[in-house]
């Protein structure tokens, strides 16, 4: 099949989330050997080798809010290219891609990975309802009713009167060779001399919980136990907070954002994965824990056992006491779990665990032969 898909607010190369979900997508269709075109805004350096054909495109005056504008080079490139099917990552100002799909006889795929429905107390939807007529809530729903194919993490995010029949609810993924227990190259920091290693992935904000991290290696320090050290890679708004209330505790690292080409090395040289989320501390996940954690993903795949909040939908992707630790309560219960976790025996029996299930239902692999069966499955029941 030929497939263009339109991330352009996403950079490739790049450091955040969805930079790695959009590369690993497109080369994963690649991979299963489907001509990809993909629209991105281009990062530093040149997107791993593949057979992906990346077409640099910036939203206008590098605003997501701005994306629309693309409209009319889009639909001139998609005409040119003449595909199967058109994936749009979808953004509340999007539908810049997904619109040209009718017009070229293309599968319309819409890839939701933040809530198109606004939460209690949304300050967007109360301006939405001062216009009458709710422009943004009627543009969003248009552009879920333009699609063949909703694939999402969670159907809690999407409008209701989305047939079921339409939505594919898939998680993000890790690429299972890159990550592994073994990688081989040298970690791309010190390592604190501590027998057990915690690692941070991921951007500083609120409700990543990273403060809780460094609280919890604090509450330790008070137990007398310096044996436990954390590393923290990412970087974000929260950051200067956490590095701040880490000084003078000891044993603690921090390496700023890291090319993703890094990360295997990063998360190999440690022992444990944490991902301490803070639902409170973000009001759009009262709708519910819609994330598909990739930083989880990437610790399973290189055999660390996950300690993580037992909240919402977080047991349902990594299983307590078999792929890791999932604790109840604040900063003191994520400091028991990581003191349990200073046995080797119980850490290697998790990791192992936790390794085979991200081969098994979260490599990025299964994630597009999912998303291809989708686009098939909808093709063929199309009239000829």
């Amino acid at each position: 099949m030929k497939i263009l898909y339109s991330a352009i607010d996403q950079v490739v190369p790049g450091t955040r989330g969805g930079s790695v979900h959009v590369a690993a997508v497109a080369e994963g269709l690649a991979a299963l050997g489907h001509e990809v075109t993909a629209l991105v805004t281009p990062g530093d350096g040149v997107p791993r080798a593949s057979r992906v054909r990346w077409v640099p495109m910036r939203p206008p005056l590098g605003s997501t809010h701005l994306r629309l504008a693309r409209s009319a080079a889009i639909a001139r490139l998609a005409r040119a290219l003449g595909p199967d099917a058109i994936l749009e990552r979808y953004h509340n100002f999007g539908g810049e891609a997904i619109r040209s799909a009718a017009a070229n006889g293309a599968v319309a795929v819409l890839e939701v990975n933040a809530p198109v429905v606004d939460h209690q107390g949304s300050t967007k939807a109360l301006v939405d309802r001062a216009l009458l007529v709710e422009p943004m809530r009627r543009w969003r729903d248009h552009i879920c009713g333009l699609a063949d194919v909703v694939v999402t993490p969670s159907a809690a995010i999407l409008p209701k009167w989305i047939p079921p029949e339409r939505i594919r609810v898939l998680e993000w993924g890790a690429d299972t060779d890159r990550f592994r227990p073994d990688c081989g190259d040298p970690a791309p920091y010190a390592r604190p001399a501590v027998g057990t290693l915690a690692i941070f992935a991921g951007a500083f904000r609120s409700w990543h919980g990273a403060i809780h991290l460094v609280e919890a290696i604090k509450i330790l320090r008070l137990r007398d136990r310096h044996d436990v050290g954390a590393v923290f890679v990412g970087d974000g708004s929260e950051r200067p907070h956490v590095q701040h209330a880490s000084e003078g505790i000891g044993s603690i690292v921090f390496t700023g954002a890291l090319p993703h080409d890094l990360m295997p090395a990063a998360l190999a040289a440690a022992d444990v994965g944490v991902a301490p989320f803070d639902l409170g501390a973000h009001a759009p996940l009262s709708l519910g824990f819609y994330w598909s954690p990739l930083k989880v993903f990437e610790y399973m795949a290189s055999g660390l056992p996950v300690v993580a909040p037992a909240v919402d939908r977080i047991p349902s992707l990594v299983a307590d006491g078999r792929e890791g630790l999932l604790y109840r309560g604040g900063p003191e219960a994520l400091a028991d779990a990581l003191i349990a976790l200073t046995d080797p025996a119980l850490r290697a029996t998790l990791g192992d665990a936790a390794r085979a299930r991200a081969v098994r239902d979260y490599s990025w692999a299964a994630h597009c032969r999912a998303l291809e069966d989708a686009i098939a499955g909808t093709r063929a029941r199309r009239p000829r």
